[in-house]
């Protein structure tokens, strides 16, 4: 159980730290098109990030695929930069986009899980069974998700209700703030 506690307190940590904001970034990205009252769909979505994170950490804890560290610090970015520029060119085809997201979110989360392959596959092999580590891991990951995804949706419902900020300026907003901290990011990762 206290290995099981460390993982879990692992995954939180992995999503909520300074550290993350790449990750944190993609989360905003992925739901700024949405509403609070889409909360369900919303934590579908993160849901299917996770799904994709747990496949590819599983597989590169079980040495099953690995990825150089650099091209992955690299993809990362690059897949927020999609995310968040789908938000911008899509901007009048919402529904469009809200289907679109579940498979980026899905593929995107493929790439992202092998972020913390390297730190997770030195850890974890220590353990006997990779089962507990990584259900603890990914459930802080997504409790962690579902706290930053609320945070959003209490600024967006602010800002929406009280400041009467219209939704599409919003979402240009948050699209083109993150697009660029994303793209920054990118450039100064490029591995070769």
């Amino acid at each position: 159980m206290q290995d099981f506690i460390f993982y879990l307190k692992l995954g939180w940590e992995h999503i909520i730290s300074l550290d993350a904001l790449d990750h944190q970034l993609f989360v905003l990205a992925l739901i700024a098109i949405y509403s609070y009252n889409d909360w369900k769909k919303i934590l579908i979505l993160v849901t299917a990030f996770t799904i994709g994170h747990s496949i590819t950490l599983a597989l590169s804890i079980l040495d099953i695929v690995r990825v150089s560290s650099n091209w992955v610090e690299f993809l990362i970015p690059v897949t927020i930069v999609v995310t968040s520029l789908g938000n911008i060119l899509m901007k009048n085809k919402k529904n469009g986009l809200m289907k679109l997201n579940y498979y980026l979110a899905l593929i995107f989360g493929l790439i992202h899980g092998m972020g913390f392959a390297n730190t997770a596959r030195v850890m974890i092999a220590k353990s006997q069974s990779i089962f507990f580590p990584l259900l603890g891991f990914n459930i802080g990951l997504e409790l962690g998700q579902i706290v930053i995804v609320f945070a959003i949706l209490i600024l967006l419902f602010i800002l929406l209700k009280i400041f009467k900020v219209n939704k599409k300026d919003w979402i240009l907003f948050v699209s083109s703030g993150v697009f660029a901290l994303s793209l920054k990011m990118a450039l100064e990762r490029i591995p070769f």
